[in-house]
């Protein structure tokens, strides 16, 4: 019987002074629409069938920017300049992309697993994978 009243008491409590205070403490604002600025994470077309965000935009762009460098590189320079490497692999221009590219994902991936967020470190190490593998794979 105590419990009863003790949960009616704080029942009849939490109906008139909980909300007052809630209000107080900036819960009115919950529902209204705040300007961030810029983000990573917001889809650039909210209706389109893919969530294109600034962040995979730009991984797409340099993807294929490096392909476009490439594609130039072969025009002038034919045969993918072959050369076995640290790896003991013979390597063309191409495969030391896609080595770079497989391992950016690993790292990326690991660092998530691991550590989380943020991503700059990771970048950092990506990038550095890359000129490794372009310089001596």
């Amino acid at each position: 019987m105590r419990f009863h009243r003790l949960i009616g008491g704080l029942a009849a409590l939490g109906g008139s002074a909980l909300p007052a205070l809630a209000q107080q403490a900036g819960w009115g604002n919950l529902g209204k629409p705040v300007d961030k600025g810029f983000s990573w994470t917001d889809p650039l077309w909210p209706s389109f069938w893919m969530a294109w965000t600034p962040a995979t935009l730009v991984v797409f762009i340099g993807i294929f920017s490096a392909m476009a460098v490439l594609t130039v590189l072969e025009i002038r320079r034919p045969g993918g300049d072959e050369r076995q490497g640290v790896l003991g692999l013979v390597t063309t221009r191409g495969d030391r992309l896609f080595i770079s590219l497989l391992g950016t994902v690993y790292i990326f991936l690991a660092w998530l697993g691991l550590i989380g967020m943020p991503l700059w470190w990771p970048l950092a190490l990506a990038l550095g994978w890359a000129v490794f593998v372009f310089a001596k794979v």
